[in-house]
Parts: C-alpha cells; sequence; structure tokens
C-alpha cells in the first residue's frame, strides 16, 4: 500500500435526507492547506429538503476540494481529500498532486465524480467515516494565480461589489484566506443569491453574527453622485441565476437585461418534480364551500386574551387546522395512502399534518406529528414552531417526511381560494381562503359576515365523491359553529 493510500482520506457526499441522491455544495469554509478536526464543519451544502452543514470526520489538512461552490454533487461522491499526517511532509506520488483545484476555480477544472469499489455508491451518515476506495485521478493544470486574479476582479465587477483592492494579494496567495464571517446558513443562502461578500458585511446581531437585515442593507445600492452617471448594466446579475446564454437587450435606452434565467435545483427543483408526479399520477378532484366564519373569529379573538394561550401562536389557521382535525376523526378512512406496488389503501390511524410554507428557498410542507394528539395548546405552539423554523430555513428533512393530509392558507396572500395538487402520498390538501366581510343571510336578515371559501382537493383513488363532501362538509361546519369542537371531538 503507498503511502498516499494510507495518509489521504476522502469525505463523501452523504444522504444526509431520505433517500436523497444529490446536493449542492452552497459554501467551502475550508481551502486546501487547511488544518481541519473531527466534526469540524467544512461545507454547506443544499438538498432537496434542506440547507446543511456537513462536519469532517477525521483529522488533518485539506489536501484537494474536489468540486467548486454551485456544484451539484450525487450521494457517495468524493467532495474532499485530507492529509491525514501533514506532519511526515509531502507526498511521493500523489495522485492528482500537479492538479489541486481551489474552491474558487472555474467549474471546468472540478475533478470527475468519484466512485466506490466496484462502482457502487456508499451511502453514508453526516459525520461518520466512510469505507476507502482507491481512487486515480487524471493530472490537471494548475491555473496560474494571476488568472485567478483576472476572474475574481471581473467576477466581483458583474455582481456589483465593491472595486477588489485585494486583488494583488490574491494574486500573490492563489486565493483570498478570510476568516469565516458568523452568519446562519438561510442568511448564507440570501447573501449569496443576491451577490454580496460576507466579508465586507457589517453584523449588527449578537456575537458578531450577521443578519438577514444586515445582508439586505449591504446589497441596498448606494446614492449615486450628481456628477457620475451610473454606467449602464447589460448582462444579468450571475448570482441571480442568469446563463451564459441569457438573451440581453436594450429597452429604451435603459441598458436593462430582458431575460434572467434561473437554474432550477434546490426545494423549487424537487418542489416541480413532486408536483408533476402528484398531478400525472393521483387523480385529483376539487371541491368548494363557503361558510358564514364569523363565530370562529370571535372564537379566536377570546382564545388571545385566554391565560392558558398567552405566548401561543393564535389566528384562524389554528382553528381551520383542529376543525380539520375533527372531520378526519369523524370520516378515517379519508386519511389513507394508496400503495401502487402492493395495490393496496394503507389506512392511517395517526394524522401528520403538513402546512405548506413560502420560504426564499421555495415552498416546504413540514408536518406536526401526530397532531391528531394534540390539544388545542399543543397544536398552537406546534404550528408556532413549525412555521418559525420553516421561514429561517432550518425546516430538516426528517420534518417533511410522512405527511398524511395538507393545510395551505392562500388567504394570507389575499386569494379566496384555489385548486391545490396534493402533497406526493398524502391523500388529500385543503385550502384556507382570505376571511372577509361579506353580505349574507344570517337568522333571515341580510347582514355583514366574516366569510371565507375552503377548497379541498384530494385521491379520488381513496375518496370517493360523497366521503370528499362529508369530509369538506364537516370542517365548514366545525367553522361555523365551533362549539363542535367538543360536541364532535
Amino acid at each position: 500500500m503507498t503511502e498516499s493510500a494510507t495518509r489521504i482520506r476522502e469525505f463523501k457526499m452523504p444522504d444526509v435526507g431520505e433517500g436523497l441522491t444529490e446536493a449542492e455544495i452552497l459554501k467551502w469554509y475550508v481551502q486546501t492547506g487547511d488544518t481541519v478536526t473531527d466534526g469540524q464543519v467544512v461545507c454547506e451544502v443544499e438538498t432537496a429538503k434542506a440547507a446543511v452543514e456537513l462536519p469532517i470526520p477525521f483529522n488533518g489538512s485539506v489536501h484537494e476540494l474536489r468540486f467548486t461552490e454551485g456544484t451539484t454533487v450525487d450521494v457517495g461522491t468524493a467532495i474532499i481529500s485530507v492529509d491525514t499526517d501533514p506532519s511526515a511532509g509531502p507526498l511521493e506520488g500523489e495522485p492528482g498532486g500537479e492538479g489541486t483545484v481551489p474552491a474558487q476555480a472555474p467549474p471546468s477544472d472540478a475533478a470527475p465524480e468519484g466512485e466506490g469499489e466496484g462502482g457502487k455508491r456508499q451511502p453514508v451518515l453526516v459525520g461518520y467515516g466512510v469505507t476507502e476506495s482507491p481512487t486515480k485521478r487524471r493530472p490537471r493544470k494548475q491555473q496560474p494565480p494571476a488568472a485567478d486574479a483576472v476572474q475574481e476582479a471581473v467576477q466581483g465587477e458583474l455582481n456589483g461589489h465593491r472595486e477588489a483592492a485585494a486583488v494583488p494579494e490574491a494574486a500573490a496567495n492563489g486565493y483570498a484566506t478570510e476568516a469565516r464571517p458568523l452568519a446562519k446558513p438561510p442568511v448564507r443562502k440570501l447573501a449569496k443569491d443576491l451577490g454580496i461578500d460576507l466579508t465586507t458585511v457589517i453584523p449588527t446581531g449578537p456575537d458578531g453574527v450577521i443578519t438577514r437585515e444586515d445582508v439586505h442593507a449591504a446589497a441596498a445600492p448606494a446614492p449615486a453622485a450628481p456628477s457620475r452617471p451610473a454606467a449602464p448594466q447589460p448582462v444579468a446579475d450571475r448570482d441571480q441565476g442568469a446563463a451564459p446564454g441569457a438573451v440581453a437587450g436594450t429597452a429604451a435606452g435603459a441598458g436593462e437585461a430582458r431575460e434572467t434565467r434561473i437554474p432550477v435545483r434546490g426545494v423549487r427543483k424537487a418542489t416541480a418534480q413532486a408536483m408533476v408526479n402528484s398531478a400525472f399520477s393521483a387523480p385529483h378532484v376539487t371541491e368548494f364551500v363557503t361558510v358564514d366564519v364569523t363565530r370562529t373569529m370571535k372564537l379566536v379573538r377570546e382564545l388571545k386574551q385566554d391565560p392558558d394561550m398567552q405566548g401561543l401562536r393564535v389566528n384562524p389557521l389554528l382553528l381551520v387546522a383542529k376543525a380539520f382535525l375533527v372531520a378526519l376523526r369523524r370520516h378515517p378512512e379519508a386519511n389513507a395512502s394508496w400503495d401502487e406496488a402492493n395495490q393496496q389503501i394503507v389506512q392511517k390511524h395517526y394524522v401528520n399534518l403538513g402546512i405548506a410554507a413560502a420560504t426564499p428557498r421555495g415552498l416546504v410542507v413540514p408536518n406536526i406529528k401526530d397532531a391528531h394528539a394534540q390539544t388545542l395548546p399543543e397544536l398552537a405552539e406546534s404550528l408556532g414552531e413549525l412555521v418559525a423554523i420553516a421561514r429561517e430555513g432550518k425546516t430538516s428533512p426528517a420534518a417533511m417526511q410522512g405527511g398524511t393530509v395538507t393545510i395551505t392558507n392562500v388567504g394570507v396572500f389575499g386569494v379566496d381560494t384555489g385548486t391545490p395538487i396534493l402533497n406526493p402520498g398524502e391523500s388529500a390538501i385543503l385550502a384556507f381562503g382570505q376571511v372577509r366581510q361579506q353580505p349574507w343571510v344570517h337568522k333571515g336578515k341580510v347582514k355583514p359576515r366574516d366569510v371565507t371559501t375552503l377548497a379541498l382537493s384530494f385521491d379520488h383513488r381513496l375518496i370517493d365523491g360523497e366521503l370528499g363532501s362529508k369530509l369538506l362538509g364537516d370542517v365548514a361546519a366545525v367553522l361555523e359553529h365551533p362549539r363542535r369542537l367538543m360536541t364532535w371531538n
């Protein structure tokens, strides 16, 4: 066994979710030659479900970064190699020694994807080692440091960054070695999307942590001096996803890009594929009902003043969720899934209630486990935590697995109703529209009442028209007369 085979260890892209096949490298926190220790976070990756930081499972010195930021890598592919005994001196016969790729090297220098023994993928867990396998790499030409500096300067101008005063230093060292700014993964993702270098952002958060407001402040354009007109920008911002082939043109002399192409990856890619699969695999039926929710809105106001609900998230969505759970208890056969392989209907005796949440990374649908067993205060607490975590971009892959039914609150956008598509594997999804006052016949007189429209989409293989109508009707009945939360529960 050669010296390099015993000293060089590879860390492969792990499966950070359930059955995920790939992840995009968002950010490298180390560079070639840096010292790393067991458990140290070396990079941040984005899967189809969440942004995750990956720790290295051994000590040593970074030997090679196999892929650049923005590259999508298959699970099981080596992404970084580490020299576990750097004090022993330079390696002899080092594979790919002339081709070590800095993290900021162009994508054309990216290494070919690694393979395990026999060409089989070897999934691992985050923070654990992987089985070593011999890997031969074709030597590549190292890009001159000066070329890196030129490319860095051009990229900085395209992204609207400040003039790169550090280019000469970067040319001397090959790449910049700045301290890692303190920021949460969603904030780092926001900065990347806006083309903001976090090392230039002034932090205002506790302990020097960069906040979303800091990034937005750094992204705000500085006022132009009267004597210095702004230069035209005919090329779309690359950090906004404009492909090299994006069509740019001049509109009325404004010099604005006519098109921007945004790569479909991460959450948006997964959502698009899931919706296509759901729409063309499950026969959808959608039914609608308009209901007077005046009493429910009154109950919401009263609950906000209830000492037992203090500090909890109390809103109409909470009572819609509870009404949906009550209706499912009355019609348990609607809480099921379709097993295509075994040609079976799998009835669920639990409800994992999904809540569709719009986040900066796209639409995610985390679910409340065993929501059917929770009291109203417990459900309010679970909803509050779910929404807060989703908005921070910290929803874990496990939180989005195993849902049985879902609620989507389109009313917060001023929309009356819609025809939602089922979350894959679920039997039904309830759309809750905006609540607004309308003229309504109440006790024989036309009065202004709080009214909303509910839409229920369901899988017609599992739920026929009668069952779907009863389920939706019961949700409406509870919201019209919320005392049924007690009499029907």
